[in-house]
């Protein structure tokens, strides 16, 4: 929420605008008008208001219409609406409300009560923020954004996915000639850029395990290309990475080295643990193989892995390099890899 509250007063009756634009000026919010639900949706976009005060007899795009756009989109949803009606329109008030608006305030205004529904709508604002926060803290914010949508049920469901897995090379080494202190820095600072990549291509940066991350893409938000983002998404880090490693020598501190294995195939895809505990996995082959592959960089002398089904889904523009078959740990048939071709 902003620090000054922001509302969004939605009337085609000048006279209403004016007198909530004072009444609320005058109690310290951000004022915002529109004159119709259309322009409403424009002005949304543009500033992001906190709560939208909403009438419902409107030309070009009444309030009805208006309230189904903006619980439609997962954009602005969570945003509360009050509308506005006649007091006796109790018809009105009761679709508005099925909609999916927070509250209703009654012409002509009451100032005590209009403040009272304005300030307890702001507050159930604030705590779904802290709420998304808190969830986001601790999952990803694909998962969070799933959480907050549909709730939490223990369960999974067949899909295909793409896993990544990115370690640091030499790990160990780094942690017995460094400060602990230097070191919880260059973890964070190498979770900042995998992470970021991971999230702005769609993926699910799902588990840390100490200097490595497993991520999904394709789960739990679903994408048809989830291998060709899991791809820009490790050639965007490789790229990350290297401006990192020079910024690091510049100043003689650590740098660092990763490994990025990637595979795509059929998973079960949930929630697992119980009703007071549970994370969000895949469980299948590709989560296994792609850890394989992350290991089998460091014997092939490249930094990014494919297996064959990946590769099978990504655009030709995207250079590869042949490396044969190979038996990994646990598998039964060789599993054809291929390593991504880095720009020098």
């Amino acid at each position: 929420m902003n620090q000054v509250p922001r509302i969004l007063v939605v009337d085609d009756e000048p006279f209403n605008l004016d007198y909530l634009e004072q009444e609320l000026s005058e109690a310290n919010y951000e004022i915002v008008s529109a004159s119709n639900g259309q322009e409403a949706l424009q002005k949304v976009g543009e500033v992001t208001p906190d709560l939208i005060l909403l009438d419902i007899m409107m030309p070009v795009m009444d309030g009805f219409t208006t309230l189904e756009k903006l619980k439609a989109d997962i954009a602005t949803r969570d945003i509360p609406v009050v509308i506005i009606s006649a007091s006796h329109d109790l018809q009105s008030v009761v679709k508005g409300i099925k909609l999916g608006a927070e509250d209703y305030l009654a012409k002509p205004f009451e100032p005590i009560l209009l403040h009272a529904r304005i300030q307890a709508s702001l507050e159930k604002k604030r705590l779904r923020d802290e709420q998304r926060r808190l969830i986001s803290t601790f999952a990803d914010s694909h998962v969070a954004d799933e959480l907050m949508k549909q709730g939490f049920s223990l369960g999974g469901k067949h899909t295909r996915i793409t896993a990544m897995f990115t370690d640091i090379r030499n790990f160990t080494a780094i942690t017995e000639a460094n400060d602990p202190v230097d070191v919880i820095d260059l973890i964070n600072q190498y979770y900042s850029i995998v992470i970021g990549s991971v999230q702005s291509f769609g993926g699910n940066a799902n588990q840390m395990q100490g200097d490595g991350l497993m991520s999904f893409f394709g789960a739990p938000v679903p994408h048809p290309d989830h291998a060709q983002r899991a791809v820009l998404a490790a050639l965007d880090i490789s790229k990350k990475l290297e401006a990192f490693n020079q910024a690091q020598a510049e100043r003689e501190a650590i740098q660092i080295q990763i490994g990025i294995g990637i595979a795509t195939g059929q998973v079960v895809a949930g929630y697992a643990g119980t009703q007071s505990r549970a994370t969000y996995i895949c469980i299948g082959d590709p989560v296994n193989l792609c850890s394989r592959l992350e290991t089998h960089t460091k014997k092939v002398k490249r930094q990014i892995v494919i297996d064959g089904s990946t590769r099978q889904e990504l655009d030709p523009s995207i250079e590869v390099v042949a490396l044969g078959e190979e038996l990994f740990r646990g598998k039964t048939i060789p599993v054809q890899i291929f390593a991504l071709h880095l720009e020098s």
